[in-house]
């Protein structure tokens, strides 16, 4: 404290409080216990055991699933004028970019690593998703 000079520092934390102050050149410590903070409601939801588990898709026989490489937002198409990479229908082959996702700033084209025919789009255009989410059912052959 006397190479910087400071004549009184104070720290508070959950249920902790401490200050030092500087008085002719002396430092008297003096540590105080906060009383415990009432409860309140926190500023985020809680999980709750009768939250309902979100869905995940089915597994089907012959069926498999593109997940997202990364966290980011959706785009099904490279323009909101241009057509979809893929739709229902649409046959894909392991290099087939199926959709976009937009990370940092970032146009990332996805590419499907799967041969088959799309069979469900499980993603709203436009919506974030994480890493591991299911973004196209593909009936593989």
């Amino acid at each position: 404290m006397k190479r910087s000079e400071l004549t009184e520092f104070e720290l508070e934390e959950e249920g902790f409080k401490l200050r030092l102050s500087r008085k002719n050149g002396d430092v008297i410590p003096q540590i105080v216990h906060a009383a415990p903070m009432a409860a309140t409601t926190p500023p985020f939801p809680v999980a709750t055991a009768e939250a309902p588990a979100p869905e995940k898709p089915a597994e089907e026989k012959g069926i498999s699933v593109i997940k997202s490489p990364m966290v980011g937002t959706f785009y099904r198409a490279p323009s909101p004028e241009s057509a979809v990479f893929a739709d229902v229908g649409t046959k894909v082959s392991a290099d087939s970019v199926v959709c976009i996702i937009e990370a940092m700033k970032v146009m990332n084209e996805i590419q499907s690593e799967l041969s088959g025919t799309i069979t469900e789009v499980l993603v709203e255009n436009g919506e974030a998703v994480e890493y591991g989410q299911p973004l196209f059912k593909v009936k593989t052959a």
